[in-house]
């Protein structure tokens, strides 16, 4: 053998870290204080992408963990919505979070047929969903948007929108006149 590969041997049976790509890091690899700050950075990474990922598991196990998203919810007294008025009302959303504000209140227009016939309306155009506006005095719901008109009945009256208004269900119960606002009225719907 060489003189140089006899020194390589001789090195590699003294090396306690073989292959080591750098030369001191003894302290890493016996604990030192670089040792204890790469565990120290792995376990606050390892915490924090925990932490971060609990919001975000939450939000994909909540509508599964939700029995039934679909809640009546009241919009007051029958008696409120006189005969032949169409009016607009607020309500808040059933299955709301404490973080939602102001994004969990809704409106719907209610129509009142008589005192026992209702009709009830999302707001959202049929169209491409910009929020439609009642106007008494010609009796229409009208879309600022592209031009899309209604009927009072929330038929299709004329413009882009390819079907009427959407409705939510309803239902007077006792003194309560209410509708299932755990969903919205959307496409899926037939006309």
């Amino acid at each position: 053998m060489t003189k140089k590969t006899e020194e390589t041997t001789a090195t590699e049976e003294t090396d306690p870290n073989p292959g080591s790509p750098c030369e001191g890091c003894d302290g890493a690899n016996k604990g030192g204080r670089r040792g204890f700050l790469f565990a120290a950075g792995t376990t606050l990474l390892t915490v924090g992408g925990g932490l971060a990922a609990i919001p975000i598991v939450g939000v994909a196990i909540a509508p599964a963990e939700a029995s039934d998203p679909n809640r009546w919810v009241s919009l007051g007294k029958p008696a409120r919505f006189k005969p032949g008025q169409t009016v607009l009302v607020k309500f808040t959303n059933p299955w709301d979070s404490p973080t939602d504000g102001e994004t969990n209140e809704n409106v719907c227009y209610v129509r009142c047929i008589d005192p026992k016939t209702f009709q009830v309306f999302a707001v959202n155009c049929a169209h491409l969903g910009c929020p439609v506006e009642w106007f008494a005095q010609s009796r229409l719901f009208m879309c600022p948007c592209h031009g899309g008109v209604y009927y009072e009945d929330g038929s299709r009256a004329s413009g882009p929108p390819p079907r009427g208004l959407f409705e939510y269900e309803w239902r007077i119960d006792g003194d309560s006149f209410e509708i299932l606002g755990g969903r919205l009225p959307g496409l899926q719907e037939t006309t």
